[in-house]
C-alpha cells in the first residue's frame, strides 16, 4: 500500500476529461485518481477521486454527473473529507439554446459544512461550436440550503445560525479550445454564484486546464482551481487554490 501511495506522490494520475453534453456520442466518461503519502516525522496522506460521465438516456435528453471525494490527513490529523456531486439534465443540447435542470450535494470537513444542497434550473447558450472548439454560457437560478456544525461566522450577521438558506443566480462560462493545430488544449469551467437576497453571500470558482496530447486518448494535464466563498466559519480562509499535474484519459 505504501509503495502504491509513493508512486502516486511521484506521478499523480488525473484520468479526467471535460465532457461536452452537445457531443453526439451516447456515453462519455472520465475518472481521476491522485494521491500522496509521506512518512517519517510528519505523516501526510492526500487522496482524491473524481468521475465525470455524460449519458443520453433518450434521444433529446442528456444526463451529466460529476462526482468527487477528497481525503487529507497531516500528522495523523484529518484535514479534509469532502464529497461533491454535481448533476445536470439537459433537453435538446445540440441546439444553440437549450434548458437544463440541476441538483447539487456536497460536504466540506474543513469548512464545517455538514451538507449543502442546491436545486434549480436554467438555460444554456452555445456561443461557439466549431472544429472541436466550444464555448457555452449558462444562466440558472437555484434554492440552496447549507447546514453547518458551527454558528460563528466571519460575517457576524449570520452568527447563531447553523443553517443558511438562500436563492441564488448563477452565471456559468465553460469552454474548450484546440490550439496550435491541436498540439495544446485549453479548457475552463467557471461560475459566479451570488445570493439573490443578500449581497454579502456569494461564491465563485475558476477551474482552468491545459493539456498536451501524448496519444489518441491520453494527454498530459496541468490544472489550476481557485475557489472563493464569502461566508465561512470564523477562523477559516475565504479562498482556496489548488495546482495539480497529471494525465487525462478519455473514451472519445
Amino acid at each position: 500500500m505504501k509503495r502504491f501511495l509513493f508512486f502516486l506522490s511521484v506521478f499523480p494520475i488525473c484520468l479526467f476529461a471535460q465532457t461536452n453534453e452537445s457531443d453526439t456520442l451516447k456515453l462519455q466518461a472520465g475518472l481521476s485518481l491522485s494521491g500522496i503519502f509521506q512518512g517519517g516525522n510528519v505523516q501526510t496522506v492526500i487522496f482524491r477521486v473524481n468521475s465525470d460521465l455524460s449519458y443520453k438516456p433518450w434521444k433529446k435528453w442528456v444526463f451529466k454527473t460529476k462526482n468527487s471525494f477528497v481525503y487529507q490527513e497531516f500528522g495523523k490529523q484529518k484535514a479534509d473529507e469532502d464529497i461533491l456531486s454535481l448533476n445536470f439534465l439537459y433537453f435538446n443540447p445540440e441546439q444553440k439554446i437549450y434548458p437544463l435542470l440541476l441538483g447539487f450535494a456536497s460536504t466540506n470537513f474543513r469548512r464545517q459544512i455538514n451538507i449543502r444542497s442546491l436545486l434549480g434550473g436554467g438555460v444554456t447558450f452555445q456561443v461557439l461550436s466549431k472544429n472541436e472548439n466550444w464555448l457555452k454560457i449558462a444562466l440558472s437560478s437555484e434554492y440552496e440550503r447549507t447546514g453547518f456544525n458551527n454558528d460563528s461566522f466571519n460575517r457576524t450577521v449570520y452568527n447563531g445560525k447553523r443553517t443558511i438558506n438562500t436563492f441564488r443566480g448563477t452565471i456559468w462560462v465553460n469552454g474548450k479550445y484546440q490550439l496550435f493545430n491541436k498540439k495544446l488544449i485549453l479548457s475552463h469551467e467557471n461560475f459566479f454564484q451570488p445570493s439573490l437576497q443578500r449581497g454579502d453571500n456569494y461564491r465563485w470558482q475558476a477551474d482552468i486546464g491545459l493539456e498536451l496530447p501524448l496519444r489518441k486518448f491520453l494527454n498530459f494535464r496541468i490544472n489550476y482551481l481557485h475557489t472563493v466563498e464569502s461566508i465561512v466559519v470564523e477562523g477559516q480562509e475565504q479562498e482556496d487554490r489548488l495546482l495539480t499535474f497529471g494525465v487525462t484519459l478519455k473514451n472519445y
